[in-house]
């Protein structure tokens, strides 16, 4: 399949490489010239082509995948200077993967309808590593026949898939599930601070909050905390700043269905906390040590 693919950050260059390995003719655009020539370098397939913009890399796509930080972004790869939307053939199908905001997502699915092109919406979860092996999950929303069109596709991506509903029912999953893993984030953050400022040794810690059957345990303890933070690994797999941006998005939805997430509300302002401490920009686990740091400041003031 001819496939038109845009966004070669931490998740889209693994993602992208997958579906080059299954021998789809793909063209990939990033706004970083950096990140074109990384992943030119790395793919020297003759069906790997790299595009100069958006609209290059539509070209003669069967379907346009976007995978970008927010809807804005995919709404500026698609109409914005070179955008892609003009450069597809009608009845092309978009496939927008990143986590965004439901209603700007199908405010943009019908200005795609306009001009003769459909959207699914189908974020993933799952982290870079499993973006590499192809592994990740997808929650897709659309229409039953546009998803077909995309599932030959989210198979080389993807080990899990969950058809959701109509469109937008993907990113409305998308956000429930960031959500509790963005509080998740900083229980785990918390507990740990706690454990290590009463005198308890952090490996010893670890070990016990993440036993199997204890109710501390979850999957940031297990498995992306000693990845990264614990194994003194900061390099974002996952920007803290993009933390505030995803549980800002799912504030957003309870509002808009009435209702009141006192747990999120509380965690939007530890993650607002990371820009001004210099956190933004390191992986979503720097939270440990920027609670440390918040913490060790406001005992200082206390003295």
């Amino acid at each position: 399949m001819k496939v038109g693919f845009i966004g070669l950050g931490a998740m889209g260059k693994g993602m992208a490489h997958n579906l080059l390995l299954k021998a789809h003719e793909v063209s990939v655009y990033d706004h970083s010239a950096e990140a074109r020539q990384a992943f030119a370098d790395l793919h020297k397939m003759p069906n790997c082509h790299v595009a100069t913009s958006p609209a290059q890399a539509a070209g003669d796509a069967q379907v346009l995948i976007c995978m970008l930080p927010t809807t804005a972004h995919s709404h500026d790869a698609l109409f914005g200077q070179a955008g892609a939307a003009h450069a597809l053939a009608k009845g092309a199908v978009v496939m927008d993967m990143g986590t965004g905001h439901p209603v700007e997502l199908l405010q943009m699915a019908d200005e795609l309808e306009a001009i003769g092109l459909h959207l699914v919406d189908a974020p993933v979860n799952r982290a870079p590593p499993e973006a590499q092996t192809g592994t990740l999950l997808a929650m897709v929303g659309g229409a039953a026949n546009h998803v077909e069109v995309v599932m030959p596709l989210l198979e080389c991506m993807c080990d899990t898939i969950h058809r959701m509903g109509a469109l937008g029912t993907g990113i409305r999953m998308k956000l429930a599930n960031n959500y509790m893993s963005m509080i998740n984030l900083l229980l785990t953050a918390e507990g740990l601070l706690l454990a290590e400022r009463a005198g308890i040794d952090r490996a010893q810690a670890v070990a016990i909050m993440g036993a199997s059957g204890n109710g501390a345990s979850n999957g940031q303890l297990t498995s992306i905390f000693p990845r990264k933070v614990l194994a003194d690994d900061l390099t974002p797999d996952f920007r803290l700043g993009m933390c505030l941006k995803d549980i800002t998005l799912a504030l957003e939805l309870g509002v808009s269905l009435g209702l009141s997430l006192n747990l999120g509300a509380v965690a939007r302002n530890q993650f607002a906390l990371a820009k001004s401490w210099g956190r933004e920009d390191q992986d979503c686990t720097a939270i440990l040590p920027l609670m440390h740091e918040v913490n060790a400041s406001a005992r200082a003031a206390q003295k």
